[in-house]
C-alpha cells in the first residue's frame, strides 16, 4: 500500500487536531447532507487517514460505519492527489478492478474524493461522494467537492483554535491560583513577623 512521502509529518499533523474517534458532530453532518444532495448521490463521507484505518468523522448515508481498514479504503489512495480523485465506473477502472469493495457485496461503482489538506499542506483525509452506479462529474462539480473539502477543514481549524483557547485560559487560570497561594503564603508569614514585633514591643513597656 502506498504512502504519501511525509507520512509521518502527516501523522502527526492529524493527531494535533483531537478529532479522532469524537462523537457525531452537527457541522460535518450537515456538509455531508449537503454533499449529498448536491451531487444526487446516496453516500457523502468525512474521512480522516490514520495509521492503519479510515475513520470516519461523518457518514450519510452509511449508518453504522464508523471506520474500516486502511486497505482497502480507497480515501487512502486519495490524500496521494492534490486534485479529486474520480472514478467513474470502478467495475472498468483498473486501479479498483479487484478492490473488495467493487467486486464484493458493497457493489461501489462511482466515487470522487477531495483532499482535506491542512494550512501546511498535509492530506489528512478526504470528503467523498459515493455510489452504486456509473456517474459522471463536470469540472465545475470538481470544483464544488473542492469547496466542501475547504470548509471541512475550516470547521477543523475553528475547533483546534477554540482548544487551543480554552487550554490557554485554563493555564493562565492555574497561573493565577499559584500566585495568589504562593502570595498568601508569603502574608501568612509576614503577619507572623509582624505579630512577632507587636508582642516584643508590649513585653519591652511592660
Amino acid at each position: 500500500m502506498q504512502k504519501p512521502k511525509n507520512e509521518v509529518e502527516r501523522i502527526k499533523a492529524l493527531t494535533r487536531y483531537e478529532i479522532l474517534d469524537t462523537p457525531p458532530d452537527g457541522a460535518f453532518e450537515r456538509i455531508t447532507a449537503l454533499a449529498s444532495k448536491i451531487f444526487n448521490v446516496p453516500i457523502a463521507i468525512i474521512s480522516l487517514v490514520d495509521k492503519d484505518r479510515i475513520w470516519f468523522k461523518s457518514h450519510h448515508g452509511l449508518p453504522g460505519v464508523e471506520q474500516i481498514d486502511r486497505e482497502p479504503g480507497l480515501c487512502a489512495s486519495a490524500i496521494l492527489s492534490e486534485e479529486v480523485y474520480l472514478v467513474e465506473n470502478a467495475r472498468k477502472d483498473p486501479r479498483t478492478l479487484t478492490n473488495p469493495l467493487v467486486c464484493g457485496d458493497f457493489g461501489l461503482q462511482f466515487y470522487a474524493a477531495a483532499p482535506l489538506q491542512t494550512i501546511d499542506g498535509y492530506n489528512l483525509g478526504t470528503i467523498c461522494i459515493i455510489d452504486k452506479k456509473q456517474r459522471f462529474i463536470s469540472e465545475e462539480q470538481k470544483t464544488y467537492l473542492e469547496d466542501l473539502a475547504a470548509i471541512v477543514i475550516d470547521e477543523m481549524e475553528l475547533r483546534l483554535a477554540a482548544k487551543k483557547a480554552i487550554k490557554a485560559l485554563k493555564q493562565s487560570y492555574e497561573d493565577i491560583e499559584t500566585k495568589v497561594r504562593f502570595r498568601n503564603i508569603e502574608l501568612e508569614r509576614e503577619n507572623k513577623e509582624l505579630q512577632k514585633k507587636i508582642d516584643l514591643l508590649s513585653n519591652t513597656k511592660v
